[in-house]
């Protein structure tokens, strides 16, 4: 590192070679992970893209070995930094490496299962500029079929978490049974009580966890088919999708990571959901989302409805409310209705913006998805849905307070 540093590089060379012929004897693969990611980084300043490349892989196989996670993370993201813009194909696969490295630091037992993720398929080469008119034809009508197998992906994927979560129903009833006879003929002592519960919490954590991580993998591959998508309006439509996919593996993500494994608090998702939205508009310098509400608790299918209401809500106000503004606030709030009041034992969920104003009765843009599944879920909750325009506008549900098991 000190020839390095005075830029001898031929030297900084010799000895990590050196060095790598010390840990091959010795057998130890964290230091041949070392020794191989110094001589890609030297490689990269040197310009040597061929042997960065190699030597990265080698990094990456000995950090493997070791199961040394940081190295399998570094050496993973050096490896897709190198292929970026070279072969999106294998800087995707490494970056999912990356992914998973990350992830494994909740649960280490999964990087081996996250580590054989499946890539996706290089593209087919173009066609002569003969057929180039045909081709483009052909590419259209992919694109539309593309579109409803993922969206049928999605749905197949919600319905085997739905079964999953079923089962583990099951299984956790079946424990409780087992945990009742036990103490009844046994009377055992509140440790083995606790232990049991311990073991219900971590399943259900777990079957959270594979969930969230489902819906990154969908996330992921809609954002890969929204970039090789040239119609904005079929792009916009695969966008709309994947924020919706991203507010329910956020859910997810906030039940395994708290401590209430069946209930969500919305502010802190709010705020969440409002940062991943802003960033997928790259709109965080010029509209400014405020969250101030009470610290209020949802069990998980109400917060999957109205994090999905508040996504739509949200994404239209920034795409329609401040279309000839340089600048805008939008406020969310989640509140429980007066007790001594009319909405006694409501909740209201209001989304305000100062933008433009919506035009009551106007022709909706877009598809038109976006409002009906507001429609539907506002149905599912029997909630009632008001719009008030006035400098802006002023979204209000007001649907019955859900009761917590």
């Amino acid at each position: 590192d000190v020839a390095l540093v005075q830029n001898k590089t031929s030297q900084a060379r010799l000895f990590y070679r050196q060095s790598i012929g010390v840990a091959t004897e010795l057998g130890n693969y964290s230091d041949l992970y070392e020794g191989y990611y110094r001589m890609a980084k030297l490689s990269q300043q040197t310009t040597q893209r061929a042997d960065a490349l190699r030597f990265a892989e080698l990094a990456l196989a000995y950090a493997q070995r070791a199961t040394y996670i940081s190295g399998i993370l570094k050496s993973s993201q050096n490896l897709s930094a190198l292929y970026e813009g070279q072969n999106d194909t294998e800087a995707l696969r490494y970056y999912k490496i990356a992914v998973a490295a990350k992830d494994s630091l909740y649960s280490q037992d999964k990087v081996k299962r996250l580590l054989s993720i499946n890539f996706i398929e290089k593209e087919q080469a173009r066609q002569t500029e003969a057929d180039k008119v045909e081709y483009e034809n052909k590419i259209r009508y992919g694109i539309l079929i593309g579109v409803l197998l993922v969206l049928a992906g999605v749905a197949f994927i919600l319905l085997i978490n739905n079964r999953q979560k079923q089962k583990a129903n099951t299984v956790l009833q079946s424990k409780n049974s087992e945990i009742e006879k036990t103490v009844s003929q046994l009377n055992l002592t509140q440790v083995s009580l606790a232990t049991k519960n311990a073991e219900n919490e971590l399943l259900l954590k777990e079957i959270h966890h594979r969930v969230k991580n489902n819906l990154e993998v969908v996330s992921s591959l809609l954002a890969l088919q929204s970039a090789k998508i040239s119609d904005p309006n079929v792009q916009a439509v695969m966008q709309a999708s994947q924020s919706r996919v991203q507010s329910m593996g956020l859910i997810h993500q906030k039940l395994y990571q708290g401590e209430q494994l069946a209930a969500i608090e919305m502010r802190d998702y709010f705020v969440n959901l409002s940062e991943s939205i802003l960033d997928s508009f790259d709109a965080a310098g010029r509209v400014k989302i405020d969250c101030s509400m009470p610290e209020l608790v949802l069990d998980i299918d109400t917060a999957v409805s109205v994090g999905l209401i508040t996504n739509e809500l949200l994404t239209n106000s920034l795409k329609y409310a401040f279309v000839s503004k340089d600048s805008g606030n939008i406020s969310i709030s989640l509140t429980r209705g007066s007790p001594l009041g009319p909405d006694s034992g409501f909740f209201l969920l209001q989304v305000a913006d100062d933008g433009i104003g919506k035009i009551l009765g106007a022709t909706a843009k877009g598809t038109g998805f976006g409002t009906q599944l507001i429609e539907l879920l506002t149905r599912q909750l029997d909630g009632m849905l008001t719009y008030e325009t006035q400098n802006g506008t002023l979204v209000t549900l007001r649907f019955k307070q859900p009761v917590l098991a």
